[in-house]
């Protein structure tokens, strides 16, 4: 008379093998999940950079139209980007409406550091600024990531 054995637990081999298959997997997953990340960083910074863009546009052609109040030394560009969000006095209209052109200013999600205003996040480039040399002034005409981080594409942020 054989007598069967009652197997109850796993071998040294099968636990060897199925822990190599899950460091395998999780050496393929932990990359894909950062370029992921990566990815999605990089679509919120161009989302934010073409809201903020078209915010300046919009104050610009504002004034173009003579809705805001001209001075001889304005380029018609914003003063900051707080003035975005704040807006400014309808001149055309007779009950001094305010136009706002933001409702707040999104933050550059480049920048990990989030103890500081989202306005402070971002690089500005005045009207009178040399393209290639981006620095602050009396007006908004531009904004760039301040991050020196390298794109998935090989492009720097600061440079979009």
């Amino acid at each position: 008379m054989r007598s069967v054995m009652n197997q109850n637990g796993l071998t040294l081999i099968e636990v060897l093998i199925t822990v190599t298959i899950l460091a395998i997997l999780a050496s393929v997953v932990v990359p894909l999940s950062q370029m992921t990340v990566k990815r999605e960083k990089e679509l919120e910074l161009r989302r934010s950079l073409r809201v903020i863009r078209v915010a300046i546009d919009d104050y610009k052609r504002v004034w173009d139209e003579g809705k805001i109040k001209k001075s001889v030394d304005e380029s018609g560009y914003p003063p900051d980007l707080e003035t975005l969000v704040e807006g400014v006095e309808d001149a055309s209209s007779p009950e001094r409406k305010t136009i706002r052109f933001l409702r707040r200013v999104p933050r550059d999600p480049m920048n990990p550091d989030t103890s500081i205003p989202p306005e402070e996040t971002w690089g500005l480039r005045s009207y009178e600024s040399d393209p290639d040399s981006p620095s602050e002034g009396k007006d908004v005409f531009d904004v760039y990531s301040l991050s020196d981080g390298i794109a998935m594409d090989g492009t720097s942020y600061d440079s979009w």
